[in-house]
């Protein structure tokens, strides 16, 4: 659904030969086109586990083996027949006589009969004959006796076969992320490898003649890029992996022959040309290589915001503005490439009350950075063009196109970055 909103910038940009966006549409149907349009990715690939950490897994791995493989020592101490314990107080020790001494290494040379123990160390094999482990702390040693001072039950301190991972039960499930506790159940199942989804490629192109790499003598007149870097960072923060394309002229042709070469990967980003001035041609290119399916977005910052789909792939246009780009990273591309890398939806939020009255304009939605400042949400934006409006942040609140503000000391939620 789209909201025609005629204010007067708009009206100034038409007397100056711009093309104002008259139609915009809402921030939730945008975000709906925008990740119907995608789909999760079924190439895959294999990964050592080193290299496996917040992957996705595109495999079910079940257990070849038993975790741990025997009955093992969960303490240091000794392995003894429980029922030896049962009389054993502070006052009164139960005596038994020392017949083996065992590392983690090691494996049992000697039964355990009753009356006897063998010293063990965490990790041990549980020598035949024991059923427990007395901790070491209960007991004293003195030559080749053992006095014990507590008595333990069967099983007690003691790890069983099977008792972590059973053979054949599923240990990693597909689509699932590879967490470090993932990534270590692999590793204890003899896994050196697994499959997983491979990492969308997202190309990413920035146009602008005043445009300049980081890194290059600048003169007056001329920016940074900046945008190529963020978006970057919010593609390999959420699973993809950025193909940075460079600076495109603001030439027709120019940018034609970048869309040609940036739709081999699964996701194109351009950032700038998708405002409102006579050079923004991402638009017009959009139109004559596949579909335009919106321009222009009721949100703040980031309205002149635009998604088409060229050769099967979606393309998104970003507002050259820094922190306006960024913002739509965050609420828009991140939600879409998270879907094609089968991750899910990603959001840390903290409610806390504002520090400081925000006002918002009725009729779009507008995303305003904050700091989080002795549990309180301070303001953080300043404007579009401001790259510190986010990097001095820690998250931004949504306000609603039906508010018009939101008071010192309400309750607000942050969506942490």
């Amino acid at each position: 659904m789209t909201a025609r909103l005629h204010d007067p910038e708009d009206r100034a940009h038409a007397r100056h030969g711009m093309r104002p966006l008259k139609e915009l549409m809402s921030f939730n149907e945008a975000l709906r086109i925008a990740t119907n349009l995608v789909h999760p990715m079924d190439r895959r690939e294999t990964a050592a586990i080193g290299d496996a950490l917040h992957r996705v897994s595109a495999e079910d791995v079940r257990s070849p083996i038993d975790v741990p493989l025997a009955d093992r020592a969960a303490m240091d101490g000794y392995a003894v027949v429980s029922r030896d314990t049962i009389p054993a107080g502070k006052t009164k020790p139960v005596t038994l006589r020392r017949i083996e001494t065992l590392y983690a290494d090691g494996v049992p040379r000697e039964r355990v009969a009753p009356g006897r123990c063998t010293v063990v160390a965490t990790g041990s094999m549980l020598p035949k004959g024991a059923d427990a482990v007395v901790m070491v702390e209960d007991t004293e040693s003195e030559g080749g006796l053992v006095k014990v001072y507590s008595p333990v039950r069967p099983g007690e301190n003691v790890s069983r076969r099977g008792e972590d991972i059973a053979r054949k039960s599923l240990v990693v499930r597909t689509e699932e992320v590879l967490t470090p506790a993932k990534v270590g159940a692999l590793a204890a199942i003899g896994r050196a490898r697994v499959r997983v989804y491979a990492r969308p490629r997202v190309a990413i192109l920035t146009t602008g003649d005043e445009v300049v790499p980081p890194g290059k003598r600048i003169r007056a007149g001329q920016v940074y890029d900046i945008n190529s870097h963020t978006i970057a960072s919010v593609v390999r923060e959420n699973g993809g992996e950025p193909v940075l394309l460079g600076r495109v002229p603001d030439r027709l042709e120019a940018l034609h022959a970048a869309f040609k070469k940036a739709i081999a990967n699964d996701l194109v980003v351009v950032s700038g040309g998708s405002s409102v001035g006579e050079k923004d041609i991402v638009v017009d290119v959009l139109r004559s290589m596949g579909d335009l399916l919106f321009h222009g977005i009721a949100v703040k910052p980031g309205r002149p915001t635009a998604l088409g789909r060229v050769g099967g792939k979606a393309v998104l246009g970003m507002p050259g503005n820094p922190t306006s780009c960024l913002s739509n990273c965050y609420v828009i591309l991140a939600p879409m490439l998270r879907r094609i890398a089968h991750l899910p939806p990603h959001e840390r939020i903290v409610e806390v009350p504002l520090a400081k009255r925000v006002v918002s304009a009725i009729g779009r939605v507008e995303f305003h950075t904050v700091r989080i400042v002795e549990g309180r949400a301070v303001p953080a934006y300043k404007e579009s063009s401001a790259i510190t409006s986010m990097a001095h942040a820690d998250g931004y609140i949504e306000i609603p196109a039906n508010a018009h503000l939101v008071e010192k000391g309400e309750r607000v939620r942050v969506t942490l970055f």
